[in-house]
């Protein structure tokens, strides 16, 4: 089992991958790594009139990665996105909550509008 530090690191290594992705995607980074009292969001994401608030979650294997996201985890970033989302969102856009699946040696797996899944 990885130590804290190693996991941090690899946590970094993943929002810095999934920020690279989602600008070959025509998103601009807002910004990244916005704690709240709710819990924090890995990367804030604009693309024409849409707002995403996008949890990032990189393991060693795709199928560990398809296990990392759950209802617990995907709550927080919905709570974490409605206090910050006036902060960064203009009347009449788009908010969504997207993931960002990543392993080594794979394509993004990119699951958008999972709030909603």
């Amino acid at each position: 089992m990885k130590d804290r530090a190693a996991r941090e690191r690899d946590g970094r290594r993943g929002e810095s991958l999934a920020a690279w992705y989602l600008r070959l995607k025509g998103w601009r980074i807002l910004a990244r790594r916005v704690k709240t009292p709710r819990g924090e969001i890995d990367l804030i994401a604009r693309r024409g009139n849409t707002i995403s608030f996008v949890e990032v979650k990189w393991r060693a294997t795709a199928a560990e990665a398809d296990q990392a996201i759950d209802p617990w985890r995907l709550r927080r970033v919905v709570e974490a996105a409605h206090a910050v989302g006036p902060r960064f969102a203009r009347k009449g856009e788009d908010l969504r909550i997207d993931v960002l699946l990543l392993a080594p040696g794979r394509l993004p797996r990119h699951i958008v509008n999972a709030s909603l899944a």
